[in-house]
This record gives C-alpha cells, structure tokens and sequence, in this order.
C-alpha cells in the first residue's frame, strides 16, 4: 500500500459519507423525501413501506443527519488535499478512527431501535470507507 493510494482512497471515504447528506437533507421536505424514507425502508429491511417521513421530527432528525453526514465527508475531503500530504499516517488514523466510531454506535443503535438489519448494511459500508485504510502505506 502507498501514499497515492492511501491519499486516492480518501477521496473515496469522503463520498461515501458524503453521499448520505443530501439524500437526509432532501427528507426534510415532503416533496422531496422519498429517497430518504426509501433508504430507511431499505436499512431497516425489509422493503415494506413501514418507514415514514411524515412526523416533522423525523424530518428534523434527517436534516440533522445529513448536515453531519455531509460536513463530514468535506471534512474528509479536506484532511486529503490539505493535511495528508504533511501528516499522512495521522490523517489515515483520525478518519479510521472517526468511520469505526461511527461504525460502533450506528449498528449498536441500530440493533437497540430494533433494526438490526442496518448493522449488518454498516459493516458494508465500513469495508468501502475504509478499503485500504487499514493498513499503513509504505514510503
């Protein structure tokens, strides 16, 4: 594993997390909720409609979720153009430790809310975020 690849990865961590703020953001508006109820309908599995968007605070807990899933995937982003290159192992270790964190209370809420489904999607998405990650590049 290398730098280039470790730095090129980053940019994919950052989109992945990214990724979900807008899908969240868009659940705060009834017109424009439908991908967010679906996700939910989606990580609670199965496909069976039972997610709703309709109580304003589910709406307000999706545009909380997506302004954090969002400013975390630019934070991301940032770390790679501009402190990789100076402190590549740290950036490496601060975004692992942010995407495990996340990783960790995300499936343990998920299994305590009674979706358990959404524990087994994370580990998904965890093995994408952090890809080569796990290991520290060489020269």
């Amino acid at each position: 594993m290398t730098h280039n690849v470790h730095k090129s990865w980053l940019m994919v961590t950052a989109i992945v997390v990214a990724s979900f703020g807008p899908v969240f953001f868009f659940g705060t508006m009834p017109s424009s909720s439908e991908p967010a109820r679906w996700t939910l309908d989606f990580l609670s599995w199965s496909v069976d409609a039972a997610q709703s968007y309709e109580a304003p605070t589910t709406r307000f807990l999706s545009a909380l979720t997506g302004g954090f899933l969002f400013g975390w995937g630019i934070c991301i982003f940032f770390l790679r153009q501009w402190v990789y290159d100076k402190a590549p192992d740290e950036t490496r270790k601060a975004v692992l430790a942010g995407v495990l964190s996340w990783f960790v209370l995300d499936s343990m809420g998920s299994i305590a809310s009674g979706n358990p489904s959404n524990a087994f999607f994370n580990i998904i998405v965890l093995l994408i975020a952090v890809g080569p990650l796990w290991r520290p590049a060489k020269g």
